[in-house]
């Protein structure tokens, strides 16, 4: 699967990924762009975005993972990764360093 949200690495040396740097991402694949802009760490995703369904997941996945030079496998999807913008923030902060 591609992603159209491909603009490298981001953080440049320091690898420090940004909530906003997520949260473009995420409104990118999900079309919600206009939304993402008042979403905090404490924002609910995965059940509460109805645009968030398991395809999107996917689609979501990828595009985390070509804009930050990470790889997800598929049994971290579970756990809660996906329950707020911060637990998916701190996840790909942790795996960008």
């Amino acid at each position: 699967m591609s992603s159209d949200v491909t603009d490298g690495p981001a953080g440049g040396t320091t690898g420090e990924v940004t909530l906003s740097d997520v949260l473009e991402v995420l409104g990118k694949v999900l079309g919600i762009e206009d939304r993402v802009a008042a979403f905090d760490a404490g924002t609910p995703l995965f059940g509460d975005l109805p645009e968030l369904d398991s395809l999107a997941v996917l689609e979501l996945v990828t595009a985390l993972e070509d804009r930050f030079g990470i790889t997800v496998d598929d049994d971290e999807l579970a756990g809660g990764l996906l329950e707020t913008a911060g637990s998916l923030h701190a996840f790909v902060g942790a795996r960008a360093r």
